[in-house]
């Protein structure tokens, strides 16, 4: 009798987890699905606001792109100006370099000589004014007794300061003046607002489209384990702001 019913059972128990184990799998089909494109999870159990996910991809979408291209545009225009105006009594032979260069590229009308005795003995530039003698008065500052008083030439104290200023100042290569170009220098510093501005917000449309990825991703998710917890319709309502996402449930009897 044991022999019969472990017969009959086995076939029913493995038929069982066969079940299971395809509802287990089926069950992450529109959370997975929502994931990847917001709003399909939505669309495969047929509710209405998939299309509300949809719209937020494609708006965050393009207006990220839009905005990186102005960030580009934005960042080639005072990159040339830099190039073309700043430093072209320089005769600079490289183009591009750091966002920090020209950040302080605004911020100091000149930067100065490297070098100011280039034939004879290293000499830092000592105009504090410029960027570049900025420096050097800040070396100074953080190595010598006093700033004022120049040590040994030969000493550590001395040696140090050097190395902290060739570290720090702009070399022969990225040297500028702003001098007689006050209304190109306006521009450049516009451009540069401009141009961070323009990837600040396309950061935070990157924000906004994670944002809808994952809300659609657990709008699926929540969907599809309470349709199978009450047997019943259930809605997950949601609304996606610049500055708050808020959730509403609600189950159909």
């Amino acid at each position: 009798m044991f022999g019969v019913v472990a017969l009959l059972g086995g076939p029913r128990a493995r038929a069982q987890a066969v079940d299971t184990a395809e509802a287990q799998r089926h069950f992450w089909v529109r959370p997975l699905a929502s994931a990847i494109v917001p709003g399909s999870g939505q669309l495969m159990a047929h509710q209405s606001r998939a299309a509300i996910y949809f719209a937020v991809e494609v708006y965050a979408l393009t207006r990220f792109l839009q905005l990186t291209v102005v960030s580009h545009q934005e960042a080639n225009r005072f990159r040339d100006l830099a190039f073309q105006v700043a430093r072209a009594g320089f005769k600079p032979t490289q183009r591009d370099t750091t966002f920090e260069y020209f950040e302080t590229m605004q911020r100091f009308h000149q930067s100065g000589q490297f070098d100011r005795d280039p034939g004879g003995a290293f000499t830092p530039e000592s105009d504090t004014t410029t960027f570049n003698g900025s420096m050097w008065l800040l070396a100074r500052r953080t190595y010598w007794v006093d700033p004022n008083q120049a040590p040994d030439p030969r000493s550590p104290e001395y040696a140090r300061a050097l190395t902290f200023y060739e570290s720090h100042a702009v070399g022969p290569g990225y040297l500028w003046s702003w001098v007689g170009a006050d209304d190109q220098l306006g521009v450049f510093r516009e451009t540069i607002s401009q141009s961070d501005n323009a990837a600040r917000q396309a950061q935070d449309q990157l924000g906004l489209l994670l944002a809808n990825h994952l809300v659609s991703a657990v709008d699926a998710f929540i969907s599809t384990r309470m349709e199978r917890a009450t047997h019943r319709p259930f809605t997950l309502h949601t609304l996606l702001g610049p500055a708050s996402t808020s959730m509403t449930v609600s189950v159909g009897f």
